[in-house]
């Protein structure tokens, strides 16, 4: 949890980045692509291909392709529809996705009924946060980011059911997940890309080499190993916590207001949520291990 935590922080600060620096000048498949391939750069060399099966090669591709490849680029275009802050109130259902994908499609168990609680609570939590009037283009930005959460959510639930061992042979597998992400953001590059809107300016290039080494490249690496670490449960409602830690980043950097009360009243009841789900412990009907769910999956 304390990493999922400080990842959420770390997070935070790429949405008010991407909307304040990035997404009415830098062309949403070349800033999607340059941060792939930054992503690669850094996570590549500790790649061992000759250790990963080649069934598990391709899986590690197609899950970085979708969650973060894909749901890349239905985020960035977002963007332009939509503010900041319309953009994390319309994450909030991004809980009930993964709670919905890993008990129907993946796992094809019944979860425990407080997991479901936990993620709908969080969602609650979420609205409550951001619930405020709507610009004209929401219709669009909606469909965008649903089409995104669901890229995100599947990609989390897939790694978390696939065996790769301990955190140090995730690391030499990782670099697979960052390839399939490239080559699909590649590939939008060079079929939609406007190429009169690359990156030009210093400030693009930071807040690119930064999206790109910290908060894709370690960001994604580490987010997937701690989703190893919790159960369904928590990973969902984890989810909502980007919620207001990402408003509050846009207050303390861009003096964005702020409803305090409804942040605190809707940030308690994520908490809240959070707590629920990791109280509770699937039992064996459920179809997970009991024991410790530090070793789940792994």
């Amino acid at each position: 949890m304390p990493i999922l935590i400080l990842m959420t922080l770390v997070w935070a600060f790429s949405f008010s980045l991407i909307g304040e620096y990035l997404a009415a000048d830098v062309d949403a498949y070349i800033a999607v692509f340059i941060r792939m391939v930054l992503a690669c750069v850094l996570i590549v060399p500790f790649l061992r291909i000759g250790q990963t099966p080649t069934k598990k090669r391709l899986y590690l591709m197609g899950i970085g392709a979708i969650q973060i490849g894909l749901m890349y680029l239905l985020l960035y275009h977002a963007f332009l529809y939509i503010s900041v802050a319309e953009v994390l109130l319309f994450t909030i259902f991004t809980p009930l996705y993964i709670t919905l994908l890993d008990e129907r499609v993946l796992n094809k168990k019944q979860l425990p009924l407080a997991w479901w609680i936990a993620a709908l609570i969080s969602v609650i939590g979420a609205g409550l946060i951001r619930y405020q009037g709507l610009s004209v283009g929401f219709i669009t930005g909606f469909v965008l980011i649903q089409g995104a959460n669901l890229c995100f959510a599947l990609g989390q639930v897939a790694y978390k059911r696939l065996e790769l061992g301990t955190p140090r042979q995730q690391l030499q597998h990782y670099g697979l997940f960052f390839v399939g992400a490239t080559i699909v953001s590649g590939l939008g590059m060079l079929l939609f890309a406007d190429f009169n809107r690359t990156p030009t300016t210093t400030v693009h290039w930071i807040v690119l080499l930064w999206l790109g080494l910290g908060a894709s490249g370690v960001g994604y690496l580490l987010w997937s190993i701690a989703s190893k670490r919790v159960n369904i449960g928590q990973l969902a409602t984890m989810n909502n916590a980007l919620i207001p830690a990402g408003l509050l980043v846009n207050f303390a950097l861009w003096g964005q207001d702020v409803n305090w009360p409804q942040l605190i009243l809707g940030g308690t009841i994520i908490v809240i949520a959070v707590v629920i789900a990791s109280r509770v412990q699937p039992n064996r009907r459920h179809g997970t291990n009991t024991s410790d769910p530090s070793k789940e999956n792994i």
